[in-house]
């Protein structure tokens, strides 16, 4: 099938290529469309300001990017939000909505940088229980749902990249449902995200088997989507990926094009 990826990052934010450079493997790689979704400003991060506002540098080349291919992929140019993020998005072609980080006690502890800071957080803020940061994480997810200001969730089990989780463990799905659940009551996609096979951190796709059933089984929506930094990995993962959408019941997936969503058949 043609393939396409709608969550990419590039040198406007922490990826390594340029749009270009990302442009033209999706090329190569025959994909029916192609989003970038470079990160908006984080509000307690003023360095990390790549991609938001309506005329910055980054809006500026990817429309002229989209104008110089539009007769050969479908490009467009989208955002990912994190939940603390504080700016106008909604004149993106689409949104990403995420949550990378927690607050507590004032300070705002990034969720995906290294196990390290996880465990930190769980012996000195969490108690020794590592559920209480996932539950910290999970009302966050079902907050920034029930906001609604985003299309698509992005890597809906992010806390668990370092695999410091036990996808079993009763409490923890527990925790995690109940955020899934207010994701499902809205009109929002949910990402099969394979960012963290990519680099090294997981061998399977955000979300986990399990809550992927759980999504299909309740008639969620899926993209999937490589999180992707650089160019050679906007389609890692994605035979394997859809091979397991099929085994654990999904017949269709999402793909967003010029023209709109388009539903696109598992064959």
């Amino acid at each position: 099938m043609q393939y396409s990826n709608l969550h990419t990052h590039t040198t406007f934010s922490d990826g390594k290529n340029t749009p270009r450079e990302m442009v033209e493997k999706a090329l190569e790689l025959g994909f029916s469309s192609f989003g970038f979704s470079d990160h908006s400003e984080f509000l307690f991060d003023r360095d990390f300001k790549p991609a938001s506002g309506k005329d910055l540098p980054y809006r500026k080349e990817i429309g002229e990017i989209i104008k110089e291919y539009e007769a050969k992929l479908d490009i467009l140019c989208g955002i990912e939000r994190d939940y603390f993020t504080k700016d106008d998005v909604s004149s993106y072609e689409y949104v990403i909505g995420s949550v990378h980080y927690i607050r507590f006690q004032g300070e705002i502890i990034p969720l995906d940088w290294s196990r390290k800071i996880q465990e930190d957080f769980i012996q000195n803020g969490g108690r020794g229980e590592k559920n209480e940061l996932a539950k910290r994480y999970y009302e966050l997810i079902a907050e920034f749902a029930q906001e609604g200001s985003f299309e698509i969730l992005g890597h809906f089990d992010l806390i668990n990249k370092f695999g410091l989780f036990d996808d079993e463990d009763e409490l923890y799905r527990k925790i995690a449902l109940e955020a899934l659940d207010e994701v499902l009551k809205k009109d929002i996609f949910i990402e099969i995200n394979t960012g963290a096979i990519s680099r090294g951190y997981r061998k399977d796709p955000y979300p986990d088997a399990f809550f992927l059933k759980y999504i299909q089984e309740k008639g969620g929506k899926i993209v999937l989507n490589g999180d992707s930094h650089d160019a050679d990995s906007i389609s890692t993962h994605f035979d394997e990926s859809v091979e397991l959408m099929k085994k654990i019941g999904f017949d269709s997936l999402w793909q967003l094009k010029k023209s709109g969503w388009e539903e696109i058949t598992l064959d």
